[in-house]
Order: C-alpha cells, then sequence, then structure tokens
C-alpha cells in the first residue's frame, strides 16, 4: 500500500522527534525556514528525510511556501505546517488553490509568546507593538482560511478558536513521550551523578528549556539565589543551544559558581540520564503550549515544580503530579522548591503519578497513530466520510 505523503513546513525550527515519527509514517518530505545562528532540526534524524532550507526571512519564507506548496501539488497528499503566522498563511491560500488539504500544526500561542517580551531587558527581542498586531492579524486571516488545526492541549484549543476559526481543532500532543526512553532507573541517583560527572554534594534541579522571554530563567535564577541565600546545599543544571547565555545571565544573578550549563543533551541519548540524576525538574514558563520537559521528567520519575499557567496546568496539578505556583513570583517558585525537597516520599508519590498521566495521554505511539488518524480523515474522498471525521474530531477537541 502506497504511503501518503506529507509536506512538513516549519517556520520555527522543529525538533527531530516529530520528523522522526512522521517519517515513520509518512512519506516525507521537509521545507524549512533558514534559522540564523541556530538549525532548523533540532538534530539529525536518524531516516533520510528530503530537507529543502529556505530564505530566513519570513516574508521571503511564506513566497517560498506558497511556490512549494503548488510545485508539489501533486506530489504530496497533505501539507502540515507550523503555527498560524505567514507561512501558514501561504500554506491555506495556495492548498486552497490546488485542492490540498492543509493542517496547521500549533504548538505555542504566538501572540501570548511575543507578549512576554514586554519589559524584558534582552535587546536581541525587542517588543514592537505593530509586531504584535501583524501576528494577530496573521492569526484571524488563518482562522479564516483554514480548514483544520492540530493543537497539543487544550489551552491551544482554546487560542485558536479565540482568533474566530470554525475550522476543525484536534488535540494531539505530537511528540509525545516516548516512555521506553523516558523511564525510571534502579541506579542510585548518586551514582547516577558520578557517572555523569555532576556534583553529587546537595540537590541537583534541572532547567532544560531554551532562553527565551516566555521561559524566564530569570524567575527561576531569583528563587534560586534566595535559596543559596537561606542556606540550602543546591545546584542547578542546564542544557540547552542558549547555555552561554544562561550562564552569563546566572553571573548577573550572582549565582554561577552553582551552575552547570552545557549544549542539549540528545533526546534519544542523555536527555533522559540528566532527568534520572536531577532531584527535580523546574519549569519557570509565563507561558506554555504544553510543555514537555515536565512530561519527560515525571516520565523519569523525577518530581516536578512548574509555573500554573497555559498548558501547563493540564498536567502538574499541585498535590497531585507536582507542585505549581503564580508564574513571574520568585518568592513562590523558591517556596514550592522548598516543599518538593523537604519531602522525598511526597515527591515520589507525585512522580509516580506524574508518569502513569504520561503512559495514559501523552505515549509517544498513541500519539503518532492519533496523528495519523487525524492526518488519513482529511484524505478521505467520500464526502460522507469525511464530513463524519470533520464532525467527530470537532467534537473531540
Amino acid at each position: 500500500m502506497r504511503r501518503e505523503r506529507l509536506l512538513l513546513v516549519a517556520e520555527s525550527g522543529v525538533d527531530v522527534r516529530l520528523v522522526e515519527g512522521l517519517a515513520e509514517r509518512f512519506g516525507l518530505s521537509v521545507l524549512a525556514r533558514r534559522i540564523g545562528g541556530g538549525v532548523e532540526v533540532s538534530r539529525r534524524p536518524s531516516v533520510e528525510v528530503p530537507t529543502t532550507v529556505g530564505p530566513a526571512s519570513r516574508a521571503a519564507f511564506a513566497l517560498a511556501v506558497g511556490r512549494e506548496v503548488w510545485r508539489k501539488r501533486r506530489e504530496v497528499d497533505c501539507v502540515v505546517v507550523q503555527g498560524y503566522a505567514a507561512a501558514a498563511l501561504a500554506a491555506n491560500v495556495t492548498g486552497r488553490l490546488a485542492g490540498l488539504p492543509v493542517l496547521m500544526l500549533v504548538c505555542s500561542p504566538a501572540e501570548r509568546y511575543y507578549l512576554c517580551r514586554r519589559g524584558q531587558a534582552d535587546p536581541s527581542k525587542p517588543f514592537r507593538r505593530r509586531e504584535l498586531l501583524a501576528l494577530g492579524a496573521l492569526a484571524r486571516l488563518n482562522a479564516l482560511l483554514g480548514r483544520h488545526y492540530v493543537v497539543l492541549s487544550r489551552h491551544l484549543a482554546e487560542v485558536v478558536r479565540g482568533h474566530g476559526t470554525r475550522a476543525a481543532v484536534s488535540i494531539v500532543p505530537v511528540y509525545g513521550v516516548d516512555t521506553e526512553i523516558f523511564s525510571p532507573t534502579r541506579e542510585p541517583r548518586r551514582k547516577l551523578k558520578e557517572r555523569l560527572g555532576l556534583p553529587t554534594a546537595g540537590a541537583l534541579l534541572f532547567f532544560s528549556s531554551r532562553v527565551a522571554p516566555e521561559k524566564d530563567a530569570a524567575t527561576l535564577l531569583a528563587a534560586f539565589r534566595a535559596l543559596l541565600e537561606r542556606g540550602h546545599d543546591l545546584w542547578l543544571l542546564h542544557r540547552s543551544g542558549g547555555f552561554r547565555e544562561f550562564l552569563a545571565e546566572a553571573g548577573r544573578f550572582g549565582v554561577a559558581e552553582r551552575v552547570v550549563a552545557t549544549d542539549a543533551s540528545h533526546p534519544h541519548g542523555g536527555l533522559a540520564d540528566d532527568y534520572r540524576a536531577s532531584d527535580l525538574c523546574v519549569q519557570a514558563s509565563r507561558e506554555e503550549g504544553l510543555g514537555f520537559s515536565p512530561l519527560e521528567a515525571l516520565a523519569c520519575g523525577t518530581p516536578v515544580v512548574a509555573a500554573e499557567v497555559g498548558g501547563l496546568r493540564e498536567t502538574i496539578v499541585d498535590g497531585r503530579t507536582g507542585w505549581t505556583y503564580p508564574a513571574g513570583d520568585a518568592a513562590a517558585l523558591a517556596r514550592a522548591v522548598e516543599g518538593a525537597l523537604a519531602d522525598p516520599a511526597e515527591a515520589a508519590r507525585r512522580a509516580a503519578a506524574g508518569r502513569e498521566l504520561v503512559r495514559a495521554r501523552y505515549e509517544r505511539r498513541a500519539v503518532f497513530e492519533h496523528l495519523t488518524e487525524v492526518v488519513s480523515a482529511r484524505l478521505r474522498p467520500a464526502k460522507g466520510e469525511a464530513s463524519e471525521e470533520h464532525g467527530r474530531l470537532a467534537a473531540s477537541g
């Protein structure tokens, strides 16, 4: 049987796990915007995937998307485009002209992420009101033209519906969590730290988010400094492509000597050990579409403290699967960390409940099977079938 052919359009970089998961189930090709100073795909895929890198300019990339979708209108069966900005608009317009189904894959709330720039001191990410207005206009245009969204969480479903769309909205938390890779270990945490070359004295906090205004490293570092000043023996582990920037920020808070920071670990390799070696995972976001780091931590049996915001509210529930605090409140974050570290038995209980949640709702294989069903439903030629599936998916969202 011929595999359905998919074109993935990535405007803002894409995780290798999404690429590999799609490549397992579809004849996949990728069109990615060039990321200056970054990478288009987070890691080299383990399988060969035809990949074209387009212009770095978002406007020029949108034009390239329109041309590529039109050129491949008879070579692919479906287009999956990242987000609901300029590239999505080009894909939706061209897809309609070509009679080609287009799914918008929404992993983050673009306008809300952008709002997090307001009041930040980072000159590389300035806040400009006209850019925020442009994001809102693009969101509404895509809401009018688009026919199907795939979103990671109920939170993101509410975001896209808030744009005024009448399109179907399917909640599929791609790329999920591979619970065989991300799983607890019987190796004692101290020995694991020794093996990884991490500090063995004191508690180790893990923060794996990229450095960006919406990830709020400043609140985490302020809380970390307060905990050190109270006499807690703590270390902070950070892995990301922006680790040098994070170290510089830690220096401004006067805590750099207690920070271990390196480039991101491979998601199929060392990342799971990083979680297992850590006493606590912290997700300090001011806004979040879903948040995979807490899910991966829980799958490894590591307790989580997370901001009570966005999609994190669907997974990290205070008293059940972790500890939460109001976003941006460094004092509350410090208290939550203290509470989690003070009661190891309760931390283990909440982490175990979190792992069951991950296995039930976010397991990688089930997530990609659901996505395959969603894509296939868009390709059914029989109108009755398509209409029935459209209604079912809209209701499930």
